[in-house]
């Protein structure tokens, strides 16, 4: 597969597989929306190819620079397979729903993100274990060292996986429907917008006494955001 190589190191390589043909105007190779869309949503979707059958799963990845991670069980067969091979990696926020004036014309606001790499298994307990605590800051700042330190038996269960990102594309779409030469016909159009927040912390029933909400996922709930 031919690589069309850039010009700018701020923007990823493309090649056949991530030239956007349909509604180019709304992608981008950019790194910078590259991250900014895998740092927005850290629930993602990977897909493998094992025994030359196709299997997608949904998981939880967190950046670190151009590498991605994720992790799963140690007795995952996607997992353990994935290693060496290549994947590709998605994460998709929905922003809204379209409402055209035809059914053909209805469509969604959304985010979206594509990237490609080989995937790569840590081995090293430390390793695994920083990027675990890396995960788990990235999400509650300050959380890690709260936490009963994780057991041998527990970190041998854990794999973790990461890649580079050789390629990667975002699509987004946003504003009302495209179908302004139907504006005179009487029915209702526009976007009903959708978020997604932070609710308010629900604590577990069993819990000692005197044990308050810590202040930085008190601020995180209260911002609103979701990283």
């Amino acid at each position: 597969m031919a690589e069309l190589t850039s010009s700018s190191p701020d923007v990823y390589p493309e090649s056949e597989r991530t030239h956007m043909r349909r509604l180019h105007e709304r992608g981008s190779h950019e790194r910078a929306a590259v991250h900014a869309l895998l740092d927005a949503s850290p629930l993602c979707h990977v897909g493998y190819v094992i025994d030359g059958q196709p299997f997608v799963t949904p998981t939880m990845q967190w950046r670190d620079g151009d590498r991605v991670y994720w992790h799963g069980s140690a007795a995952s067969r996607m997992l353990r397979s994935a290693d060496g091979h290549r994947v590709c990696l998605t994460a998709t926020l929905m922003d809204g729903y379209v409402l055209a004036r035809s059914a053909f014309n209805h469509s969604a606001n959304y985010r979206s993100v594509m990237v490609f790499g080989e995937a790569r298994r840590l081995e090293d307990d430390g390793a695994k274990q920083a990027a675990l605590h890396a995960f788990t800051d990235g999400l509650f700042p300050g959380r890690w060292e709260t936490l009963r330190p994780m057991t041998p038996q527990e970190l041998k269960g854990t794999s973790v996986l990461w890649m580079e990102i050789e390629e990667a594309t975002t699509k987004v779409r946003t504003g009302p429907p495209g179908d302004t030469e139907e504006a005179t016909y009487p029915v209702w159009a526009g976007v009903v917008p959708l978020h997604t927040t932070l609710g308010r912390p629900v604590p577990v029933p069993m819990m000692p006494p005197g044990i308050e909400l810590p202040e930085p996922i008190a601020a995180l709930v209260a911002s609103g955001r979701l990283r």
